[in-house]
């Protein structure tokens, strides 16, 4: 066999290989990609709306095609409510997150570090479950109290991956202004990318991390919403894909 034929008997095999090779160093040599679940909006079935004590306004989700393909729409008018995944799981176990988003417009009187201005056309968020096992006693009063009017615990903290209102606002990592147990993260921010689609992947371990510095409970579940009750603004956003999933890597609490 000339050396041409062995070239382009070598060539074929590479092509061959390709698609392997790319799963391969993509997962981090051979790691397995576990996912939890995907979210394509055919429907809402797995979620459940949640509605906000003296807000009286709520906020729209529908199922809607966006280019030949079904999309979550978010549409708030001086309104706020909010959708919830109705299973929790494992963040340690399955701690990335990856979804696709849009909005057509942002709100003008927007801030994110006001309560008048704590609005978003569309924000993403982690809810880490309260455990009453692992309260003090101040805790374990307090959140019986909530319990008992709302039928439930409130969350122990949270994380919100929002597309902020202004463009100065992206990148940043801060206090939600009603609640010292939630942070706010701007992925998007301002008009730049307002009406085209923009994928968004993180870890929600990492981010609680540097956003508390501490570790996050064990267990959480994921939120959508748009809202406008503070800023009395409008706008329209959409959601066509969300996954939850482990990158295959071992995870577990700090030793810090």
């Amino acid at each position: 066999m000339n050396s041409e034929r062995i070239m382009n008997r070598f060539a074929k095999i590479s092509l061959l290989l390709l698609p392997f090779l790319f799963v391969l160093f993509s997962t981090g040599y051979g790691e397995e990609r576990r996912i939890l679940f995907q979210e394509r909006f055919a429907d809402l079935g797995n979620w459940r709306p949640v509605f906000f004590p003296k807000i009286k306004q709520h906020a729209s989700y529908q199922i809607e095609a966006q280019e030949g393909i079904p999309c979550l729409k978010a549409e708030s008018h001086a309104s706020a409510s909010a959708l919830v995944y109705k299973e929790t799981f494992s963040v340690y176990e399955y701690p990335e997150i990856r979804w696709q988003w849009r909005v057509t417009n942002v709100y003008r009187k927007g801030d994110v570090r006001t309560r008048s201005g704590d609005d978003y056309p569309l924000r993403v968020y982690v809810l880490f479950q309260y455990d009453p096992g692992r309260a003090g006693v101040m805790d374990r009063i307090r959140y019986g109290i909530a319990r008992r009017l709302y039928g439930e615990y409130p969350p122990h903290s949270a994380l919100n991956y929002i597309w902020a209102n202004k463009a100065a606002e992206r990148g940043l990592t801060v206090a939600n202004p009603y609640s010292p147990q939630t942070r706010m993260i701007a992925l998007q921010g301002g008009d730049k990318n307002v009406g085209t689609w923009q994928e968004e992947q993180v870890n929600i371990l990492e981010d609680y991390r540097r956003a508390f510095g501490t570790d996050p409970p064990a267990i959480g579940t994921i939120g959508i919403m748009n809202d406008s009750d503070n800023t009395k603004e409008h706008s329209v956003s959409y959601i066509r894909f969300l996954e939850v999933f482990s990158a295959g890597r071992q995870v577990s609490k700090s030793k810090s």
